[in-house]
């Protein structure tokens, strides 16, 4: 099979489309033939040799990818016959081998791919529709909030602004360029704004005065002109700064603002025995049932090293997939 492999940390570059023995599945475990592969901004900072909230160190070499979707072709040892052929989507977790056209799994990472719901849509669904879900756990929107998302054209944000919109909140969406405010005004939102245009902060001033909710995965310049804009009793939700850094810090802003760092645990907040595989569930059903629509940007597998590229440089929308 051909698969991506990094050999040296390093620029999206070193991301090589090369012939490896496909993997063989273990107990309890899967093989799937890989329909769509997701790439996640935590991948391009692993390539680079940053070790991130990963438990262990990247071994090299590696195929990297965390989330895929196909059709199950290969079965281990003690897995029910009836997964044989079954559409399905899986998050790997840390464990790495995504970006190939053969991958393996255990089945309690497994899900059923609804039959209304593409591969790649299944996959933004997995990783970034649980994660987006994670985030709502923090906030009550309706009809009174004025909420006002940084970077709504990416994967999460896009998310963000339709389940804003379905709650009844006014939702204004920031993007970078005029090309990705229309995208967001595509999906719903009441005002999209291109955050390069020095002065988007007036017109959003100009269009419902202050915010009560900042959905903030940006973090620099931008997210810091948004803050200025929450009023009294608002609040800033930070689970992301991909920009220059957090905006703001310490947990409390004036006035009555309240501020919420929310890390990888927030996706345990569902509790149960599993929460993330609930919020999973959660995530592909909305997807299923037309709530939610998530945005992708595909590239054929060979081009993993230009899919980071795009990435890193804020070029894509919604959630980038690999297809082999």
């Amino acid at each position: 099979m051909h698969a991506i492999v990094l050999h040296a940390f390093g620029p999206a570059e070193n991301l090589v489309h090369e012939k490896v023995a496909p993997p063989v599945p273990g107990p309890g475990q899967v093989r799937i033939a890989v329909a769509a592969a997701g790439v996640h901004l935590l991948d391009t900072a692993l390539r680079a040799g940053h070790q991130g909230p990963a438990p262990h160190p990247t071994v090299l070499p590696t195929i990297p990818g965390r989330e895929v979707a196909g059709v199950v072709e290969a079965l281990g040892d003690g897995v029910d016959g009836g997964w044989l052929g079954r559409r399905v989507v899986a998050h790997l977790g840390f464990v790495p081998g995504g970006y190939a056209e053969l991958a393996v799994t255990e089945i309690e990472r497994l899900h059923e791919v609804p039959e209304n719901l593409g591969f790649p849509e299944a996959v933004a669904m997995i990783g970034t529709g649980r994660t987006a879900l994670g985030i709502l756990q923090f906030v009550e929107l309706g009809p009174d909030a004025v909420v006002l998302v940084p970077a709504a054209a990416g994967g999460i944000g896009t998310l963000l602004v339709q389940a804003a919109k379905h709650a009844g909140a006014t939702v204004i969406g920031l993007a970078g360029g005029p090309e990705k405010a229309a995208r967001v005004r595509a999906e719903g939102a009441d005002l999209a704004l291109d955050y390069t245009d020095p002065g988007w902060a007036d017109r959003v001033r100009d269009h419902s005065g202050t915010v009560t909710v900042v959905l903030d995965g940006v973090g620099g310049e931008t997210a810091r002109e948004a803050l200025a804009l929450l009023g009294e009793d608002g609040r800033h939700l930070v689970f992301g700064w991909s920009a220059e850094g957090i905006a703001a810090g310490g947990g409390h802003l004036a006035d009555r603002r309240s501020e919420s760092l929310l890390g990888p645990a927030m996706l345990r907040r569902t509790g149960g025995p599993d929460p993330l595989r609930t919020l999973e569930l959660r995530a592909l059903a909305e997807a299923a049932q037309g709530r939610l629509r998530p945005a992708v940007t595909r590239f054929p597998l060979p081009e993993a090293a230009t899919a980071h590229h795009a990435l890193e440089t804020r070029a894509t929308i919604g959630k980038v997939i690999l297809e082999p």
